[in-house]
């Protein structure tokens, strides 16, 4: 009992000497080791929280050190020019500052500038900085010319157009009307019939018939009464006419060039074909097929399997739809439709079954 209490009383000695405690033991508690990898993980959190406070205090300190120069400079030449005025004949001197320095904004409001305007909100290796000057330059090009980017509406932009032509019409007074057009035909009437012998004939007669067709249009429009032209309903009539005339311009330029699809050109020049004998119910028909086609899938699916299947003939290349492309072809294709409803206004089927709805 006693060599028991001996052997205690050791064991508490060694445990209260420090330099017995301070000795490397052989192992260690994985306790031991998540403790101090926390100490040492916190103290790396402190030591970069105190550089980032450091960095941003030393970050604030120069913008307000720029502002305080930039502020002195501007306020020293209008004194000058006040106590002599021969001071204000000579040139003052061109302050330079650093790029971007003057438009400092956040990164939530750089973000929320550049999604408004449809720009992506980081380009690949390009910092904050760099992000921010490329924001300012956008916005200096809109303020100059503005352009039409982004989501920004057609129709209102159209509508703007009108009525700046009638603003400088009206300011520009009564002067000689412009020559009409002398109705030649271009080639005449569309003959189905060249889809398969000879399609390239095709190329002219489709573009004329198209800008005869918007030159009537425009100069219905212009023959109305001033009145009329004024109403909202008359500008509204305006700017459909002016937008689909813009709209137009690829489908005009593809004619042009004789690069245009052969299938797309067969159902554009069955849509003139019809509009040009008044059938515009046939005429409606081709544009349904150019448009949303009348395939199955009119989302372009042409091959649905490797085995031969029932109805597989009814899925072809020539049957979807052309709409679904892309925005160039979807507002080209609207336009000929406007087209369809204006020749029908103006020149009537003598067959009311020929109508369009």
């Amino acid at each position: 009992m006693d060599a028991l209490k001996a052997e205690i009383a050791s064991k508490r000695k060694a445990l209260g000497d420090p330099a017995l405690a301070a000795r490397p033991n052989k192992y260690v508690r994985r306790g031991d080791l998540e403790r101090l990898k926390e100490e040492k993980e916190k103290q790396e959190r402190e030591e970069k929280e105190r550089q980032k406070v450091l960095k941003e205090e030393e970050e604030r300190k120069a913008v307000e050190a720029r502002a305080l120069a930039r502020t002195k400079q501007t306020h020293t030449p209008s004194r000058s020019r006040s106590r002599t005025p021969s001071a204000a004949q000579s040139p003052a001197p061109e302050i330079i500052a650093e790029p971007g320095s003057s438009f400092n904004i956040s990164n939530e409001e750089t973000v929320r500038r550049l999604r408004s305007k449809g720009q992506p909100i980081r380009l690949f290796g390009e910092s904050d900085k760099e992000r921010r000057l490329r924001l300012r330059a956008l916005e200096l090009i809109e303020e100059k010319d503005h352009p039409r980017i982004g989501g920004q509406n057609d129709f209102k932009k159209a509508l703007e157009d009108v009525e700046l032509k009638a603003r400088e019409k009206s300011a520009a007074g009564d002067k000689e009307k412009e020559s009409k057009s002398k109705g030649e035909d271009y080639g005449g009437l569309l003959n189905l019939g060249l889809i398969k012998t000879d399609p390239d004939k095709l190329y002219p007669i489709i573009y004329y018939a198209i800008k005869r067709t918007l030159k009537e249009w425009e100069e219905a429009l212009e023959e109305r009464d001033e009145h009329v032209k004024r109403t909202t309903q008359g500008k509204l009539a305006a700017a459909t006419q002016k937008q689909a005339a813009d709209y137009l311009k690829p489908l005009l330029k593809l004619l042009r060039a004789r690069t245009l699809p052969s299938d797309v050109l067969a159902r554009i020049a069955e849509i003139v074909h019809y509009m040009q004998n008044r059938q515009y119910q046939r005429a409606n028909d081709a544009y349904l097929r150019l448009s949303i086609g009348n395939a199955p899938w009119p989302i372009g699916v042409t091959m649905v399997g490797i085995h031969e299947r029932s109805a597989r003939e009814k899925i072809s290349s020539d049957q979807v739809a052309h709409v679904l492309n892309d925005e160039v072809s979807r507002k080209y294709i609207q336009s000929l439709k406007r087209l369809l409803t204006f020749a029908q206004t103006k020149y009537p089927p003598d067959d009311a079954t020929q109508r369009m709805g």
